[in-house]
C-alpha cells in the first residue's frame, strides 16, 4: 500500500506539496504490477495531482483491475499478530472508517533540502553567512515569478529539487534556463554592468566613508551581501554582486551612499521642482514614490487604458522602494506635501519585490517615521504604503482617490508656503 501526503501538507510538519508523489506512487505501483500480475497495490491520497500529459498515466492506471485508489486520511497504521499492516483510513467516500490489510507500506514523503539537516550548501565568503539565504523552509530566496533560478548570491544559480520540488524533466528545463542566464551573468559582469533585472546598468553605489559612523545598516540591510566591513566596520562594495538597486542608500541614516543618477540630494531637487499649491487652493498635492518595477508600469497601463489619474499627485520613480531613506519622507512633508504614497511590490510570504527584500524593509522604516510624523504635528494616516502588482492598473484611480479624499478631510499640511 502507498500512502500519500506523509506528513505533507500539513502544518504540522510540511506545509507544501512536493509535486512528484503521486506520480511516484503510481510508477511503483506500476513496477509491482508488472512484476507480480497477482499483487494488488493501494494507493491512499488526499488529491492526486498529476499535472499536463501525466494524467493520462494516470488513467492508464485507474484503469488496472490490480491497483485501488482510495480518497481519505489515514489515522492509524497497526502491525497486526502475523506481522501483515493494518491500516485504518478514515473520511473515505464510502461515509465511514475503513480498514485494509497490507504486506508493506510505503511514506510517500515530502522532499526537503538537506540544510534542514544542518548540512552546508556552500561555503561563501559572505560576511552574511557561507550560505545561500533561504525561505523558511530551506529552499534558496529568489523572486520566484521573474527570476526562478537567480539566487540571493549573484552568478550563484539553484537548479532543481535545489531550488524546489521538482521532477527529472522539470529539472532539465531548470538547468537550462539557469544556464542562458548564467551566460547572461558573465557577459554583463564583464562589461561592468549589472545583471537582472536593472540588466546593463553601468552605475553602482558610491560611499563617502569620510562620514561614515560605521552603523553596519548597509552590510545588514543589502539583499545580495555586495557589502562586506573592514577592521573598523566600514563598507567594502564587491561591485560584481550588485544589482544597483539603491537599498543601501535608503538605509544610511547619514545618507552617504548614492548613485550618479540618483541621491538623496536629487530626489530632495526633484521634490521641490514641482509646483506647489497654496493653502487657499484647498488643492492637495500628493508624492507617490513608484517602484520601477512594479509600481510604475501600473501607472503606464493606467494611461494606456485611458484611466483618469488624479491630477493631485507627482511621481518619483526609485529602482526599488527598499531604496526610501527616512529624510526623504521628512524633506517631502517640510516641503508642503500633503501626503506621501510609497507604492512597491508586495512583501511577505508571497513576496513579489524584484530585490527580494526592499518593500518588506520600506515597510519597516515606515514604522520608524512616526517620531518624524509627531514631531510636525501631523497626522501618521498622511503617509501610508501600497502593496501594488501588474494586476492593479484598474484599481489604481480608485486607490489613489480614496487617499486624496482623506487629505481632504486632514485639510492642508500646516507647513505649505512655508
Amino acid at each position: 500500500g502507498f500512502i500519500q501526503c506523509a506528513g505533507s501538507r500539513t502544518p504540522d510538519h510540511l506545509s507544501y506539496c512536493s509535486g512528484t508523489c503521486c506520480m511516484d506512487s503510481l510508477k511503483q505501483a506500476a513496477y509491482v504490477r508488472e512484476q507480480n500480475s497477482d499483487a494488488k497495490a493501494h494507493i491512499i491520497y488526499r488529491d492526486i495531482r498529476t499535472p499536463g500529459l501525466y494524467e493520462e498515466f494516470y488513467r492508464n492506471m485507474q484503469d488496472d483491475p490490480g491497483v485501488f485508489m482510495t480518497q481519505g486520511d489515514v489515522v492509524g497504521v497497526v502491525e497486526n499478530d502475523d506481522k501483515s499492516i493494518a491500516v485504518e483510513v478514515d473520511n473515505t467516500i464510502f461515509g465511514e472508517p475503513v480498514t485494509m490489510e497490507m504486506d508493506l507500506v510505503v511514506l510517500a514523503v515530502g522532499q526537503v533540502p538537506s540544510v534542514l539537516n544542518g548540512e552546508s550548501a556552500l561555503n561563501l565568503e559572505y560576511h552574511q553567512g557561507p550560505d545561500l539565504p533561504e525561505l523558511k523552509y530551506g529552499y534558496p530566496d529568489s523572486h520566484f515569478i521573474c527570476f526562478p533560478y537567480e539566487t540571493r548570491r549573484t552568478g550563484i544559480y539553484a537548479v532543481g529539487s535545489v531550488r524546489q520540488p521538482m521532477d527529472i524533466n522539470d529539472a532539465k528545463l531548470d538547468a537550462t534556463g539557469a544556464a542562458l542566464k548564467a551566460i547572461q551573468a558573465m557577459e554583463l559582469t564583464d562589461k561592468g554592468k549589472t545583471v537582472h533585472p536593472r540588466a546593463g546598468d553601468l552605475t553602482f553605489p558610491e560611499f563617502n566613508l569620510s562620514r561614515c559612523t560605521s552603523c553596519k545598516r548597509c552590510t545588514e540591510e543589502c539583499p545580495f551581501g555586495v557589502l562586506e566591513e573592514d577592521d573598523k566596520g566600514m563598507p567594502l562594495p564587491s561591485p560584481a554582486r550588485c544589482r544597483s538597486c539603491g537599498i543601501c542608500m535608503g538605509s544610511c541614516p547619514v545618507q552617504i551612499i548614492s548613485f550618479k543618477d540618483s541621491s538623496p540630494n536629487i530626489f530632495k531637487e526633484m521634490m521641490t521642482s514641482y509646483e506647489m499649491p497654496d493653502e487657499f487652493e484647498e488643492k492637495p498635492r500628493v508624492l507617490v514614490f513608484a517602484c520601477e518595477n512594479d509600481a510604475l508600469p501600473v501607472f503606464d497601463m493606467a494611461a494606456i487604458n485611458r484611466l483618469k489619474i488624479n491630477t493631485s499627485v507627482r511621481i518619483l520613480p526609485m529602482r526599488c522602494l527598499g531604496g526610501l531613506n527616512l529624510v526623504y519622507i521628512n524633506d517631502a512633508l517640510s516641503s508642503g506635501y500633503d501626503g506621501i504614497m510609497l507604492m512597491g511590490c508586495s512583501f511577505g510570504d508571497d513576496y513579489q519585490c524584484h530585490f527580494v527584500k526592499g518593500s518588506e524593509l520600506a515597510n519597516t522604516r515606515l514604522g520608524k517615521v512616526q517620531e518624524t510624523i509627531n514631531r510636525l504635528n501631523l497626522e501618521p494616516e498622511r503617509v501610508r504604503q501600497f502593496a501594488i502588482t501588474m494586476n492593479d492598473y484598474e484599481k489604481l484611480p480608485k486607490i489613489i482617490d480614496d487617499f486624496v479624499e482623506e487629505l481632504e478631510d486632514f485639510g492642508p499640511n500646516p507647513f505649505k508656503g512655508m
